[in-house]
């Protein structure tokens, strides 16, 4: 194995801490990424732009309207949609609204 990726050079047994260990799902992932990052653009499609802090609110948008519509825990929520922003929306907020 090349010597620049040798493992002996990361120390082993260190305890898991916010520095070193934080495990990511989706819901986590889009939440830290528009805590860390809400100015990077998250979406680029045409005439729309849109940073991971905007992405992250229109997720929550659409989880509330769900929820507001009885959509709730063990429900199913089938999605038929072409790669555009709302399909990104949808991964995320569908799973937000607790379905």
């Amino acid at each position: 194995m090349a010597e620049h990726l040798s493992k002996n050079k990361y120390e082993h047994g260190l305890g898991k801490n916010a520095a070193n260990f934080t495990p990511l799902t989706p819901l986590s992932f889009i939440e830290r990424t528009a805590r860390v990052f809400p100015d990077y653009t998250a979406v680029i499609h045409g005439e729309i732009n849109r940073s991971w802090a905007e992405t992250y609110q229109r997720c929550i948008k659409l989880a509330s309207a769900l929820h507001n519509r009885g959509v709730k825990k063990g429900d199913t929520v089938a999605m038929m949609l072409p790669n555009v922003p709302a399909a990104l929306e949808a991964h995320f907020g569908v799973p937000m609204s607790g379905a």
